[in-house]
């Protein structure tokens, strides 16, 4: 491995020791917290859905490691300051060593994304998706990514999805009239 920042972000994770795995207590707490903030957050009623949102975020952004949550942390420090190669280095590492942490895929598929790798986009979010099937940013993603690639019909139903789950997303309605007009199923 001749990239510092991945010899180190290894080094980092391995002096974590064997403090990466979640007790099943702690996850099945977060998974019920998951699943009620989901179930706040699709209610086209609410009033709060940002601030839902960001705690359905805060949640699955946690691994149940300190060093895992760290080095996530840092590389989305390191996306908003577009230093996308560094951060993809870390979300290597990360996902490496906690290759079933759902939200270090879907960062990472992020980073591709911005480093226009969309296939290497596309199979990240994938395994987001396997891992959390009801991470609407990971369907966001994913509509995005199909509609680039000419599949329309397929993007609005992965946008649907997302819709689904957080019908609070503005972005995610233009996104399916748009293709719902393209797709002749619709009308602006």
């Amino acid at each position: 491995m001749k990239n510092p920042v991945a010899v180190l972000s290894l080094a980092v994770l391995l002096a974590a020791g064997p403090g990466l795995s979640q007790s099943l207590s702690d996850r099945a707490e977060l998974e019920a917290e998951a699943e009620r903030l989901l179930a706040e957050l699709s209610d086209p009623e609410l009033r709060t859905a940002q601030a839902t949102e960001n705690r359905l975020i805060g949640v699955w952004s946690r691994s149940g490691s300190e060093t895992v949550d760290f080095l996530l942390s840092r590389a989305r420090t390191l996306i908003e300051e577009e230093e996308y190669l560094t951060a993809l280095d870390h979300l290597t590492a990360l996902t490496d060593h906690a290759p079933d942490f759902a939200e270090g895929w879907y960062v990472r598929a992020t980073t591709f994304y911005r480093l226009e790798e969309f296939g290497l986009a596309m199979r990240d979010l994938e395994r987001a998706l396997a891992l959390n099937p009801q991470h609407f940013g990971a369907l966001m993603g994913l509509g995005t990514l199909l509609e680039e690639m000419g599949h329309d019909a397929l993007a609005v139903r992965a946008l649907r999805l997302a819709q689904d789950l957080n019908p609070h997303q503005p972005d995610i309605a233009e996104a399916i009239a748009r293709l719902e007009y393209r797709l002749g199923e619709a009308s602006l």
